[in-house]
């Protein structure tokens, strides 16, 4: 018999916390962890040299590291839509990244993890970037969340953007109220770790999800006073090893109070690093290109899982896995409701648990950027269609700045598009034309074989073609039949 989170409400108030009979029925508590802008190449358990991340890569070492986990957008918002609604972003029609002018944000239909959650007996918290919507029906509060604080948007989104000046303060919330205006970013990991472990300590008796979107290593990037000049890779070390250090006291915390073998610890990214920033920026280790591109280096990213008897240790797992497969996976594992309305991503607990010969539920995925359909991995396979892409323009920038900063022309800042991206980012626009990459031999995408394998790209065609019809495809000018519209207070 399935005990619910409800249930174990009842049955905690009759048995000890901290009985084998409790730890069997209680359903886990959830520790989702993620980064903003670390690249693939960023941690010492995915090949860094310099960083230092001895807490990420023991988690790793104790548990499983996910060397083919995608996001479903290289950029930051339509990429949290996905993790949270278990959607592709097109599907619910939040692309790119807010700011503080959107009227834009998730639709009130849309059922998000920590609403199912908290609807089967769930604490919810999120400390960190939200990035869904700054007006006050998009707030997390009113997303199933009881306590937030952080930013509504990234931390670039204020005076301190490295390209763009003349912006507002950036506003600090506790729950929808505004608490402070350009705050001391350098404290951003110290502020959402501690309040972690504050709201791990208080609902040690009761299931719970703790949402922990790092602000760092998105630009601008600091580290607090204590972490500055310790790292061999300069200021982006220290950012990164004060959130490893960050991982390993939310860690203790859950241990602390007896948690450990009922909590389930994820650590992602939301995107690949922004690599225009160079010496401000992470790495992609051998994939191609970074953060804004759909080739691997912006939607592959570290995913480690952690769950003490029941996510195997020690494994390396290379079977693909996105992001919109965490809502059906953890709403099974909590017992809770799945949501009405379709989504796209699928119950992948076989694999995360270590179930013999598991495999992706998916018969392939999908890599848009924006509305447009760049790319379909199936199996070892990723098809690349004929799509613009952007690339550093020139040697990566230095002290907080991008790629050729100062010699842009001044008229090509107020370009829209990808072309305005790349003008105040430090990019310029290529083409890919059709490309086939055998991603088992070759992650780094440098060989196209599509001549030698014409049956493969006629299959990876045709889940395009399925993909188009359901969410629609810019390039090729269609809409999809499955598209639902975005929350919208624009008057």
């Amino acid at each position: 018999m399935r005990i619910t989170p409800r249930a174990w409400a009842l049955v905690a108030a009759i048995v000890l916390p901290g009985t084998t009979v409790a730890s069997e029925i209680r359903p886990p508590n959830v520790v989702l962890i993620v980064a903003d802008d670390l690249g693939y190449g960023d941690l010492g358990c995915y090949g860094a040299k310099k960083l230092r991340t001895p807490h990420l890569d023991q988690l790793a070492a104790k548990g499983t590291r996910f060397s083919s986990f995608y996001v479903s957008q290289p950029v930051c918002t339509a990429s949290r839509a996905s993790l949270l609604t278990g959607c592709y972003a097109n599907r619910v029609s939040l692309f790119g990244a807010l700011n503080h002018q959107s009227t834009v944000g998730l639709h009130p239909a849309e059922r998000l993890l920590p609403e199912l959650l908290r609807e089967a007996g769930y604490a919810t918290a999120i400390y960190g970037k939200w990035h869904l919507g700054d007006r006050p029906p998009f707030l997390p509060t009113r997303r199933g969340f009881d306590d937030f604080a952080g930013l509504p948007y990234s931390n670039d989104n204020g005076p301190l953007h490295p390209t763009m000046p003349g912006l507002p303060p950036l506003p600090f919330l506790r729950g929808e109220r505004v608490i402070e205006t350009n705050p001391d970013q350098g404290r951003f990991t110290r502020r959402f770790t501690d309040l972690a472990v504050e709201f791990i300590g208080a609902n040690a008796h009761r299931p719970f999800i703790l949402y922990l979107p790092h602000v760092m290593p998105h630009v601008p990037i600091f580290a607090s006073p204590e972490w500055r000049h310790r790292s061999a890779a300069g200021v982006y070390g220290d950012v990164v090893e004060e959130l490893d250090s960050g991982v390993g006291e939310v860690l203790a915390a859950v241990r602390r109070h007896g948690l450990e073998a009922n909590t389930l610890v994820l650590f992602i990214s939301d995107n690949g690093p922004f690599l225009s920033y160079g010496s401000h920026a992470g790495s992609a280790g051998p994939l191609r290109e970074g953060k804004l591109t759909t080739w691997e280096g912006g939607v592959r990213v570290p995913g480690i899982a952690y769950w003490p008897g029941r996510v195997p240790a020690g494994r390396v797992c290379d079977e693909p896995v996105m992001t919109i497969d965490l809502l059906p996976t953890l709403v099974r594992l909590a017992g809770a409701k799945s949501p009405a309305l379709p989504i796209d991503g699928k119950d992948v607990g076989p694999i995360l648990l270590g179930e013999p010969n598991a495999r992706s539920p998916h018969a392939a995925y999908f890599f848009y950027a924006g509305d447009e359909l760049h790319a379909v991995r199936a199996g070892r396979w990723k098809l690349h269609l004929p799509h613009d892409y952007l690339t550093v323009n020139g040697p990566p920038g230095e002290g907080g700045k991008p790629a050729n900063w100062g010699r842009a022309k001044p008229e090509a800042m107020s370009v829209s598009g990808l072309r305005g991206i790349a003008s105040r980012h430090g990019y310029r626009v290529e083409r890919t034309g059709q490309a086939l990459y055998d991603l088992h031999a070759d992650a780094g995408e440098t060989r196209d074989v599509a001549a030698a394998h014409p049956d493969v790209v006629r299959e990876l065609l045709a889940h395009a073609e399925r993909a188009r019809a359901e969410l629609g495809d810019a390039l090729t000018r269609r809409k999809g039949t499955g598209v639902r519209p975005c929350g919208d207070l624009k008057p």
